[in-house]
């Protein structure tokens, strides 16, 4: 709130500044009439008085009339001068000829020197001198306490349009990341009232869809497992019987469909239940070193080619770290078969911990993946032009489920260029 308070208080200083400084002087500009007329009559019985007071006299006198006059009207300072090397201008000097005083205005319009014909010859000048310090001081004091009154004016009216944006800004936040029952709870008295109830009605509307959405997906996929439990039985039951060889490869074709067609359907379970922002994620303090051999170990089994070799590099400068080891697990066997799917020899599991966090990598020496689908590989259903074939690729919800089993936890997941010339996993846990 402070950036944009100085900000709107320099805007609002440099236009005051401007407009007491311009707006004044293009008014006299274009009045320039009536200031002059105006001022002629306000110090007319002034002049009037001066100029008595010398034709009271003999033109021998005048000078010791001058120096009276200074004496009484000062700080005002009178001047009798000799009209040819006064520098009136042409119209000054037309004004004096036709006995019509000659006034030079200052700031603001007020009168700054005036001057009455005395003669043929000569004038007298009364000139107003500038304001002392002291009262120039006064004046700044006003502009700075002007000044002041409009910070804190405008600190009274900025106060609340930043709690409330704050608050829209919150609820944002909260969305972005799955809690869609959050709303910005303003009033429709603020001045954004009108913005936020938009706002509610939309996370509403949002809330409402994709709540559709999930619900749909569950009980499609809880639908769908009971004719496909049933189909697997039913093939079961007839493969238990004597086949012709034709027949018992073809049955056989048909089961292992029917298994793969169960198991997309419980990926798509897990990435709902994923979705959910309800689902809150369990903290467990394990063991960093006895967790990655855990999880090793449950993908050990899936490795088809015996010469690849899996590395472990620990550098952790505590043991212990808090997770969701459930859902920890599940990103990392996910990766962990991704790399299994396309390395050539090798496989690098690193862990590091420090302060802010825990970050877990995991390296394979493939042909890696393109730079402009780094992202994209984690949105759900993709797979790379290279790996449509489901018996490379998999159903393309692997890593779609990972990202979000780790942003459950307030982590990321990035996919980045490994050091040994494929592709590299890079997971970030904060500490709780």
């Amino acid at each position: 709130m402070l950036r944009v308070l100085i900000r709107l208080y320099l805007l609002t200083i440099v236009t005051y500044s401007a407009a007491i400084y311009l707006i004044p002087k293009g008014i006299i500009e274009v009045f320039h009439t009536r200031y002059m007329s105006y001022n002629i009559e306000q110090s007319r019985g002034l002049q009037s008085l001066i100029v008595r007071q010398y034709h009271a006299v003999p033109v021998e006198h005048w000078s010791h009339v001058t120096e009276q006059l200074g004496r009484d009207f000062a700080p005002l300072k009178v001047q009798l001068l000799h009209r040819q090397d006064a520098s009136y201008t042409p119209a000054e000097e037309q004004l004096l000829e036709q006995g019509k005083p000659v006034i030079r205005l200052g700031e603001w319009g007020w009168m700054e020197q005036i001057s009455s014909p005395l003669n043929q010859q000569l004038a007298v000048k009364l000139t107003i001198p500038p304001d002392p310090l002291d009262m120039n001081l006064l004046y700044w004091t006003m502009n700075v306490l002007i000044g002041a009154a409009l910070l804190a004016c405008l600190l009274f009216w900025l106060r609340p349009h930043w709690r409330d944006l704050e608050r829209l800004k919150t609820t944002a936040a909260q969305l972005g990341k799955g809690n869609l029952g959050e709303r910005t709870q303003i009033p429709p008295s603020s001045n954004i009232g009108s913005l936020a109830a938009v706002f509610d009605t939309m996370a509403s509307d949002i809330e409402h869809l994709l709540n559709q959405q999930r619900d749909l997906l569950n009980a499609v996929s809880h639908e769908l497992r009971t004719p496909l439990t049933r189909l697997d039985f039913g093939l079961a039951l007839a493969l238990s019987d004597d086949l012709p060889a034709p027949n018992r490869e073809r049955l056989q074709g048909l089961v292992a469909h029917i298994r793969e067609l169960d198991e997309l359907v419980l990926e798509l379970l897990s990435y709902s239940r994923l979705q959910n922002p309800a689902h809150l994620p369990e903290q467990v303090e394990v063991v960093l070193d006895e967790f990655i051999d855990s999880i090793l170990g449950s993908v050990d089994d899936e490795l088809e080619n015996p010469e690849i070799v899996i590395d472990v590099a620990l550098d952790c400068a505590v043991e212990r770290f808090t997770l969701d080891p459930r859902l920890t697990a599940r990103a990392l066997q996910n990766l962990l078969r991704n790399a299994m799917r396309y390395c050539e020899q090798r496989i690098q599991v690193g862990v590091k911990v420090c302060p802010k966090g825990c970050e877990i990598w995991v390296d394979d020496d493939g042909i890696g993946i393109p730079e402009d689908q780094r992202e994209r590989i984690f949105e759900p259903f993709y797979r790379l032009d290279r790996s449509r074939d489901r018996a490379t690729g998999g159903f393309g919800l692997g890593l779609a489920i990972s990202r979000r089993a780790l942003e459950a936890q307030g982590g990321t997941l990035r996919a980045q260029a490994s050091p040994l010339g494929g592709a590299r996993f890079r997971l970030w846990l904060p500490t709780v």
